[in-house]
């Protein structure tokens, strides 16, 4: 690492270390290493800053192997433990180096015996190794944990976002007032569909008060509830929308985030012409293990106003759930939105 830098050890989203900060640790270590030295009554200086250098290029040589030995360079999975096969090969390294440097020393400086204490050094070696060795492992728990923190955070605020945004959604008072108007209608001209309206605009409700908390719901109960929601749909827009269910019973079973199918076909009549001249088809159907959400593209000449919230809603509650991305095909004719299918959830709650 030849730019390390961190003002605060988890201050960066990068795990760096300052140079500034190998370089004055390792010159503190080198004059720490010296005195014993000092003590002697009989030392010169420059015996001293020989001592010294021994320890300071070892100390800035430990920093670096055991910076290069983390999981951003090395590829190796770090460890909670303290003690590993990471610290092993740090100590055995840290020896031969050591073991090198006394070497290259007494070749430059023959006037002084360092081989004769070649133990005293190695074992000044594995203090100074260990000491970095525990101050960067600490500073890196320090960030890792950090690091985990956030992400637990910026998962927290997306899925409570995101479940904000369904809220919103799922009493969405247009719909509501669209229905109270349809249902007014119906009144005026004595429709004998009127009991059955109100029937199924109750079940919607009803059913957004009591799932709109649970993570996943079988497939079966969403449909149960979408088409409850095509039924309020069809009267209002009567055969202007044509809803297509090409779905086995061997797909019931599976699992899917609540008010994922309503939020979609609503995304569909959001941007569509619905009219009896143009009857908008949305299909519903499985594909190599996606759920196929479809509708023919017939686009508003004035789009209604979009933000944007509800595809980005239920991508969000896909990764959140499952790790898993939804797909969107756009195409001349149609629009298809792709929804991972959900076999498996250990958080459901039935």
């Amino acid at each position: 690492m030849s730019s390390e830098k961190i003002n605060s050890p988890v201050s960066q989203s990068v795990f760096l270390v300052s140079a500034k900060i190998i370089w004055f640790s390792s010159l503190l270590m080198g004059i720490l290493a010296s005195i014993p030295k000092i003590l002697q009554l009989h030392v010169t200086v420059a015996e001293l800053v020989v001592d010294s250098s021994i320890a300071f290029l070892f100390s800035i040589a430990i920093w670096y192997f055991n910076i290069y030995r983390l999981p951003k360079f090395s590829g190796v999975r770090f460890t909670n433990r303290f003690f590993n096969l990471r610290l092993l090969y740090s100590i055995l390294s840290g020896l031969m180096f050591m073991a090198i440097l006394v070497g290259i020393h007494q070749l430059l400086f023959p006037e002084y015996n360092f081989q004769s204490m070649i133990l005293m050094y190695e074992f000044r070696g594995i203090l100074i190794n260990l000491t970095i060795y525990m101050f960067l492992y600490f500073l890196y728990q320090t960030y890792r944990n950090h690091k985990i923190e956030i992400e637990l955070e910026r998962v927290k605020a997306d899925h409570v976002t995101a479940q904000f945004e369904l809220l919103k959604q799922q009493v969405n008072p247009h719909f509501l007032f669209n229905s109270l108007n349809t249902l007014k209608s119906m009144v005026e001209i004595d429709d004998k569909h009127i009991p059955e309206f109100i029937l199924n605009l109750s079940d919607f409700y009803r059913f957004t008060l009591e799932k709109r908390k649970q993570d996943v719901i079988p497939l079966a109960e969403e449909l149960s509830i979408l088409y409850s929601y095509i039924f309020l749909l069809k009267a209002r827009f009567e055969d202007g929308i044509c809803f297509d269910d090409r779905l086995s019973q061997d797909h019931a079973s599976s699992l899917i985030p609540p008010f994922t199918l309503q939020l979609l076909v609503e995304n569909c009549i959001k941007h569509n012409i619905v009219s009896l001249e143009q009857p908008l088809t949305i299909s519903l159907y499985v594909k190599d293990d996606l759920l196929h959400v479809e509708n023919h593209l017939q686009l508003k000449m004035a789009a209604e106003p979009s933000t944007g919230m509800g595809l980005e809603n239920i991508c969000q509650r896909y990764e959140h759930l499952t790790h898993k991305k939804i797909e969107i095909e756009k195409k001349t004719d149609s629009f298809t939105v792709k929804l991972p299918l959900i076999y498996e959830y250990c958080n459901y709650r039935g």
